[in-house]
């Protein structure tokens, strides 16, 4: 998800000129009108339009809840920005939301690509960037620096890649992986190095490295080599448009080994593409499971399907929640004038909080520690397997 347009350089180019021009102004932030402003920078058209869709549902959900108190006698408001699952846009977005919207907190986006076009902008306007879903390790840390004003909610890259990895020699005894790839993510690439690190660490073989880009629609030359190649567990971290037909194209090849991807895969729209049959034998690494017993989940479930009218929240919706709490535990503790410099040190701050995807602690690289959850698909469905500490 890497496409510019030249029409969204200029207009990214003609508001960072009003950031400059405004330094040492007004401050960002709406908090002085009894509102705390959350500035949603979301995929909410285009490819990612799902996950963006996804976090914002859930977030909604949570702000109803939140409002119904307050937070020291204040409340949330979200203003929405459609950065159209393009990182151009995200820019965009990132600059209007803070210098005419006037955000105390940005969140988004949902795809690493376009959250990393607003980490800069987050960092030099000294406005805290949470991403719900952003998983690649440089959102958070680039060149051994830490953002300062960056954090996310999810865990990253090489947590997930590793425990894809070590799923697969335990649970599979497999002794050769193939690795597909869409070329053109950041995510992508980060969850494949991790894997790749994991499994050949631990004795295993990479047989095939294959790749993509987005929108790419005939994988069949590409997995038919990887079929050559024999291997024992194929790894596509990617996201659902493009693995739901590279599914449903490897079954038709007869690639019936087990495939495994991220949280990428996590929409309802996988099954329409790839058909519950290709879905066999299928597993994800995922941030939480609808389907997990515990009661706090159920809980956010139930208050999911009442207001989205018995619609089924994914991870994107249950991280979207939980990144409206962790803001507003930020914001309680921030005292009665959370400026956005008060909220980003409440965030990097916040120890033992419990959300719906697990308790968070967020660790001197602006990270969560937390577990993830496998999940495996069973008739077009997805299934909870279990969980894994970090």
């Amino acid at each position: 998800m890497k496409r510019t347009k030249v029409s969204g350089i200029i207009l990214s180019l003609s508001l960072a000129m009003g950031v400059l021009a405004g330094c040492g102004g007004e401050e960002a932030g709406g908090s002085s009108d009894g509102t705390i402003k959350i500035g949603a920078n979301l995929e909410l058209s285009g490819g990612g339009a799902s996950y963006g869709q996804s976090i914002m549902e859930g977030m909604e959900l949570a702000i109803d809840e939140i409002n119904k108190d307050g937070i020291n006698g204040k409340k949330l408001e979200i203003e929405k920005y459609d950065n159209k699952s393009d990182a151009a846009e995200a820019t965009t977005g990132a600059l209007k939301l803070i210098t005419q919207e006037k955000a105390d907190v940005i969140v988004g986006a949902a795809t690493s690509t376009n959250t990393l076009a607003q980490v800069d902008i987050a960092n030099e306007n000294k406005v805290p960037l949470i991403t719900p879903t952003g998983t690649n390790e440089t959102i958070t840390v680039k060149d051994g620096k830490v953002n300062d004003y960056v954090f996310r909610t999810c865990f990253i890259d090489p947590f997930q890649g590793t425990v894809a990895a070590n799923f697969a020699k335990e649970q599979f005894k497999a002794k050769t992986a193939a690795i597909y790839i869409d070329s053109s993510s950041d995510y992508s690439k980060g969850l494949a190095a991790a894997f790749k690190k994991a499994f050949t660490d631990g004795g295993g073989k990479i047989v095939a490295e294959e790749a993509f880009v987005q929108k790419d629609t005939d994988f069949q030359s590409t997995l038919t080599r990887i079929k050559k190649a024999d291997p024992d567990f194929v790894f596509v971290p990617a996201f659902y448009e493009e693995v739901g037909l590279v599914l449903k194209q490897g079954r038709e090849i007869g690639l019936d080994v087990p495939f495994m991807g991220g949280d990428g895969w996590d929409s309802p729209k996988l099954l329409e593409i790839a058909g519950a049959e290709s879905l066999e034998n299928t597993f994800i690494t995922n941030h939480y499971s609808a389907g997990d017993p515990a009661e706090n989940i159920q809980e956010f479930v139930s208050a999911f399907k009442e207001k989205y009218k018995d619609k089924s929240p994914d991870a994107f919706a249950a991280l979207g929640y939980d990144t409206a709490y962790f803001i507003a535990d930020a914001v309680k503790r921030a005292g009665d004038d959370p400026t956005p410099e008060k909220i980003k040190e409440a965030l990097a701050d916040t120890d033992g909080l419990d959300l719906v995807s697990g308790k968070l602690t967020i660790d001197e690289n602006h990270n969560p520690i937390k577990a993830a959850a496998i999940l495996k698909y069973e008739n077009g469905k997805q299934v909870f397997e279990t969980n894994i500490k970090p």
